[in-house]
C-alpha cells in the first residue's frame, strides 16, 4: 500500500525548512515572492503542519494590518502588524494566496521530494482590482477566509492523486473525488513511461461520469471508457472549474472561463499571464506564486506548441520549483518524477519544455 500524497500532521522537519530557505538563496532573483511564500518575516513558524486535506489556516491576529501595492505583476499584499505577509491579491485574477499553517505534500510512490508550504490558495468571488480592499464585501470575506477550515485549492487537487485518494460522493451519488487516472490505454504505444501511453481527451465530466451543459447551451456526454479519467487540462478544469467555481466553456476559442485544452488556457484563460510565452524556457521565475497554472511544450518537433499544463506548488525540500499535473506515466495527477521530474527549473524534460504561467 502506498502512502497517501497528502503528507503528515507533524511539523516540517528542520531539514525541510532549511532546504526551503536554501532554495530561496539559490533562486537569487526570486526575491519577494519566494520570501513571502515561505513566510519569512511573518514570525509564523509554529503550529502543526496540516495534511493536504486537513484543517485550514488558523485565525490570524486581529490587530491592525496594512495594504501594500507591488508590481510585476500588479498586486495588493496584506501585511500583518509585524510586517509579515497575510495574503496576496493579483490584479485581474481570482486566485488569492493566504498564509497559514505549514503543510507537507509528498508522493513516495514516484518521488522522494516533498513540498512544505504555508501557502493556502483560495478563489475570490471577483477578479481583484486595485482598491477592492476598501469594499464592504472584502472586509467580510477576508475575516472569514483567514479563519476558514475548509479544503483550499491544493487540498482539493490532492483529492485526485494517482498515488491513492479516497472516494467521495455527493448527495446524488456522484463520485466527485477520489483517485483519478489519466485516460484509457493507448494501444499504439508500448512504453508505459511514454507520455502518450494513456490516451488524452478525458475531461472533468468524463471523470464524474455525468452529462454537462455549458453556459452556451452545449450539452456533452461522458464516455463510459473514460470514467474516472482526466487529462492535464481536464484536471485543471475539474479542480478550478467544477470544484472551485471558475466558469468553464467547451471550446478552445476566446470566451468567458476556462477553455478546454492547455494551449487555449494559456492563450485565452481568465486571470492574467504572469510569465508570457516567449517560445523558450523562462529563466526568471520570480513572478510565480503557488496555484499558478504552468504550461509546457513537450511534443518532439513542436517546441512552440503548448500541450501540457499543471499547477505550481512552490519550492520543494531541495529548493526546486515543483508542479503537480495529471500525467500519463503516473496515470493521473502527480507531483512525482516518472518519465521526467516535475520541475520548472533546471534541464530536466519538463523544465526544458516549460513556457508560461497564468494566474487564474
Amino acid at each position: 500500500m502506498h502512502s497517501e500524497p497528502t503528507g503528515t500532521r507533524s511539523r516540517p522537519t528542520r531539514r525541510a525548512v532549511l532546504g526551503a530557505i536554501a532554495g530561496v538563496a539559490a533562486a537569487g532573483a526570486a526575491g519577494g515572492y519566494a520570501w513571502d511564500r515561505l513566510g519569512h518575516g511573518s514570525g509564523d513558524r509554529g503550529g502543526a503542519a496540516a495534511a493536504g486535506t486537513g484543517s485550514g489556516p488558523s485565525v490570524r491576529p486581529t490587530g491592525p494590518h496594512t495594504f501594500e501595492r507591488l508590481s510585476a505583476p500588479d498586486r495588493t499584499v496584506v501585511r500583518a502588524a509585524d510586517g509579515g505577509t497575510l495574503a496576496t491579491f493579483t490584479d485581474g485574477a481570482r486566485t488569492a494566496v493566504l498564509t497559514g499553517p505549514y503543510r507537507t505534500f509528498s508522493e513516495p510512490r514516484t518521488t522522494q521530494a516533498k513540498v512544505t508550504t504555508n501557502a493556502w490558495v483560495r478563489v475570490l468571488p471577483h477578479e481583484w482590482r486595485q482598491g477592492m480592499e476598501k469594499s464592504a464585501w472584502f472586509t467580510s470575506w477576508f475575516r472569514k477566509t483567514l479563519a476558514d477550515t475548509s479544503p483550499d485549492v491544493f487540498a482539493v487537487a490532492f483529492e485526485y492523486s494517482s498515488a491513492g485518494a479516497p472516494d467521495k460522493h455527493n448527495g446524488a451519488g456522484v463520485r466527485y473525488a477520489g483517485t483519478a487516472h489519466f485516460g484509457p490505454r493507448n494501444a499504439k504505444v508500448n512504453n508505459p513511461l511514454d507520455f502518450a501511453y494513456h490516451d488524452e481527451q478525458s475531461d472533468f465530466y468524463d471523470y464524474l461520469g455525468i452529462s454537462w451543459t455549458f453556459p452556451d447551451g452545449t450539452r456533452v456526454q461522458p464516455e463510459r471508457a473514460r470514467y474516472g479519467d482526466v487529462d492535464c487540462s481536464g484536471f485543471q478544469r475539474l479542480v478550478w472549474g467544477y470544484r472551485m467555481g471558475i466558469p468553464l466553456h467547451n471550446t478552445n476559442a476566446p470566451g468567458p472561463g476556462l477553455p478546454r485544452r492547455a494551449f487555449a488556457i494559456a492563450a485565452y484563460g481568465p486571470g492574467r499571464l504572469v510569465i508570457p510565452d516567449n517560445h523558450e524556457q523562462p529563466t526568471d521565475l520570480s513572478a510565480l506564486q503557488p496555484g499558478d497554472v504552468v504550461f509546457f511544450a513537450i511534443i518532439k518537433g513542436r517546441p512552440n506548441f503548448i500541450d501540457h499544463c499543471g499547477m505550481y506548488m512552490g519550492l520543494d525540500d531541495q529548493g526546486r520549483h515543483r508542479f503537480y499535473s495529471s500525467r500519463s506515466a503516473a496515470n493521473g495527477p502527480t507531483l512525482g518524477d516518472l518519465s521526467g521530474r516535475s520541475l520548472l527549473d533546471g534541464t530536466d524534460f519538463y523544465a526544458r519544455g516549460f513556457r508560461a504561467a497564468r494566474r487564474l
